[in-house]
């Protein structure tokens, strides 16, 4: 029962939502209606919730909130990446406290330069050099750098909030390939959307009015014409503010 601020004023309450590895579940309803309060109540990062959540049959208070967020990732809209390069912002994980148990050496020895390479060139990411720094990546390129830190750290649960925001539809396309690609390899997917439907999903539920429903999955008809009215729409808008990145 998530509460905004240091009131009393509720959210939601009572909601039953379960996902399962290699699902992509989308996550949609009106602006205000709790969407990304879910995902930070999921990942434990709300201290206003109460609840129940479970990983594999196992409650969340049998987990340290440390433990919990190792294996449930939030990535947020716009994710901050700290460090003086790109393969510095991607190690960033594993110079936490959360995950010193997990290595007996330095992060560079426990994620190579060509690992992380290896990731960003599947990622469609070749022109990203490791050593550039990362506020001169474009938007786009940001935020596939975010979701390759996110993706090498191997989350069992993955929370995305928006996270193809203010990208141009080719980038968004690209993040979108890379949360199927992590579903297909057993990652359970939830991504908040507000985009036209791109046909990725497995599920898709609508938070409105403190309740969670699910409904139909468009069919390959709709999705179609539904990424055509998209791109119409959203054309004079990428023109206005810049916000359409460069391609690679």
């Amino acid at each position: 029962m998530p509460r905004r601020g240091g009131g009393e004023t509720t959210v939601f309450q009572g909601l039953e939502f379960h996902v399962d590895g290699g699902e992509v579940v989308d996550l949609t309803g009106p602006s205000g209606s709790g969407k990304s309060t879910l995902l930070t109540a999921f990942a434990r990062l709300n201290v206003y919730t109460t609840g129940s959540f479970a990983l594999d049959g196992k409650d969340s208070d049998t987990f340290t909130p440390q433990q919990w967020r190792v294996n449930v990732a939030y990535l947020p809209q716009t994710s901050t990446l700290i460090g003086e390069t790109v393969a510095d912002a991607i190690r960033l994980p594993w110079t936490l406290k959360v995950r010193q148990g997990e290595r007996a050496h330095e992060p560079k020895d426990m994620l190579s330069d060509a690992h992380i390479r290896a990731t960003l060139d599947r990622m469609g990411c070749r022109g990203i050099d490791l050593g550039r720094a990362p506020r001169d990546l474009s938007g786009g390129q940001a935020a596939r750098v975010s979701l390759a830190r996110t993706l090498l750290t191997k989350p069992r649960v993955l929370l995305a909030d928006e996270v193809d925001a203010g990208l141009d539809e080719e980038n968004a396309d690209k993040v979108a390939d890379l949360l199927k690609l992590a579903a297909h390899e057993g990652t359970a997917v939830v991504r908040i959307r507000h985009r036209a439907p791109d046909g990725r999903a497995t599920r898709m539920m609508v938070l409105k009015d403190g309740a969670l429903r699910e409904v139909p999955l468009p069919t390959a008809a709709q999705v179609a014409a539904a990424q055509r009215a998209d791109v119409v729409d959203g054309s004079a808008d990428d023109t206005a503010d810049g916000t359409a990145d460069e391609k690679e």
